[in-house]
């Protein structure tokens, strides 16, 4: 006892300065690894609906525009959420609820040490459209029946339309820029010959076409409520395919996504043999973020016309920028480019199908049949900087990184504008040690990235969103 009470006091100094030397490591182990405020972005803000309520639990997404990568979180009770991001680039963010539309955010330009506040609203999700009040579900005094009777006529509304400021679209901005590429795409097949022709020439018909043709020039003249409302009527007297496809063309090009899908359905059913029908459905299904299904539709048109190059075209968009292979697009791909091997796109897009497959494995035989496809894209056209680029991510896949950086420096060469070519270049000097270098291609990147997105926002105004009101099934 004795030893102890000597003892006991320098114990106690000793125990004390051990647990200030833990203390103190503790306090410098957790300072080393949090990361440091400006080597990170911050990107905070809070999900609510139109009343200004938070929405709790909402997914929350987001997006990096230059390596399609993206992250998800979800939000508090009070609707808040915040994410970290460790590198400088241009993010989206999006929030997605079951019963609301998604909402989306403007294009941010972000450096390391940024700090982003935003506040995303999220409107009720009635229909392909901005949301407007829905009509009553029976007439005043009237009795209440059982279901509807199968009509042709259509279950929704066009109540008008407005600019272009919700877009509400699925998935990132990649994903959201392919669909209204796709729209386009459609809406230009309008004047094609890859439909059905009517046989019908009675007077009726001929009245049919009277509106569909003063839909043209409504469309043309900026007048999209009245297109849309004469193309209905052309198809109320004449459901001819080519009345069909331009009432659908016109939904899908004013972002009535439903709608236009409900109507290429019903297109495609009453003429079952129109590839193009069946394209259309797919763009629209795709811009809902139904990529699966919207695939297997492309892919039944290609079955129809095989060798018409449009399906194609439409599926390999669909590919690149979906997040997953989507079914049957590689079977189809590889179709397209065995029977026009001299075509270009042909080769690229089976080629970026090839590498979505076979990435994680350096050396796959995807990777390497990958590669001899984007040589014989560049073969058939040199200026296609789009397939240098994917050969220089192939490369790298593959652990090539002086070839991967020259066929970067190749894509910039054709086209100095192409921002992606510029990100990848500058992520390649800054791998390679080569800081100077670097800087300056993310620089370029960043300009050209900004011209394409002004591009893009002045596409978008230009197009007038329909007001969508989807009737009720039951009465």
């Amino acid at each position: 006892m004795s030893w102890l009470r000597r003892n006991s006091e320098r114990l106690l100094r000793i125990g004390a300065g051990a647990a200030l030397l833990v203390s103190v490591c503790a306090v410098a182990f957790a300072q080393a690894s949090s990361p440091q405020p400006h080597s990170v972005i911050t990107v905070s803000g809070t999900v609510r609906d139109p009343s200004g309520a938070p929405i709790a639990d909402a997914s929350v997404f987001l997006d990096e525009k230059a390596t399609n990568s993206t992250v998800e979180t979800k939000t508090k009770s009070d609707g808040t959420f915040s994410f970290l991001a460790s590198r400088a680039g241009t993010y989206v963010v999006r929030a997605r609820m079951q019963g609301f539309r998604d909402a989306l955010s403007e294009t941010m330009e972000l450096s390391l040490g940024e700090k982003k506040e935003l506040e995303l609203v999220m409107n009720v999700a009635i229909g392909g459209g901005v949301v407007v009040e829905k009509p009553p579900l029976t007439e005043p005094g009237a009795a209440k029946s059982g279901d509807m009777e199968f009509s042709d006529k259509p279950s929704f509304t066009v109540a008008g339309v407005t600019d272009w400021t919700n877009v509400g679209g699925h998935g990132s901005d990649t994903k959201l820029r392919t669909s209204e590429s796709l729209a386009r795409e459609a809406a230009a097949l309008k004047s094609g010959e890859s439909g059905e022709t009517s046989a019908n020439t009675s007077e009726t018909a001929r009245d049919a076409d009277s509106h569909r043709a003063l839909g043209d020039r409504a469309e043309a003249s900026g007048d999209p409520l009245a297109a849309v409302r004469e193309y209905e009527e052309a198809v109320r007297l004449n459901p001819s395919e080519q009345n069909y496809f331009a009432w659908g063309t016109d939904l899908l090009l004013h972002r009535a996504i439903k709608p236009a899908a409900e109507v290429f359905e019903k297109g495609s059913a009453a003429h079952p043999k129109s590839a193009r029908m069946l394209a259309g459905l797919g763009a629209a299904l795709y811009a809902s973020g139904d990529y699966a299904n919207g695939a297997r539709r492309v892919c039944a048109a290609a079955d129809l016309q095989p060798a018409d190059a449009t399906p194609y075209l439409f599926l390999g968009k669909m590919e690149k920028a979906a997040p997953d292979p989507l079914p049957c697009a590689e079977q189809k791909l590889a179709q397209f480019a065995r029977t026009q091997p001299a075509n270009a796109q042909a080769n690229y897009y089976y080629a970026v199908s090839l590498w979505k497959s076979g990435r994680g494995k350096e050396d796959s035989a995807n990777l390497r049949q990958a590669e001899a496809l984007l040589q014989r894209a560049i073969a058939a056209d040199p200026k296609f900087d789009e397939a240098y680029v994917q050969l220089g991510v192939v490369c790298a896949a593959r652990g090539d990184s002086q070839r991967a950086m020259n066929a970067y420096k190749k894509a910039v060469e054709v086209n100095p504008q192409s921002g992606e070519a510029h990100y990848r270049l500058g992520l390649a000097y800054k791998r390679a040690g080569d800081e100077e270098k670097a800087e300056r291609e993310l620089k370029l990147y960043k300009e050209a990235d900004k011209t394409e997105t002004a591009a893009v926002e002045r596409q978008r105004r230009e197009i007038r969103q329909f007001l969508v009101i989807l009737k009720d099934q039951k009465q």
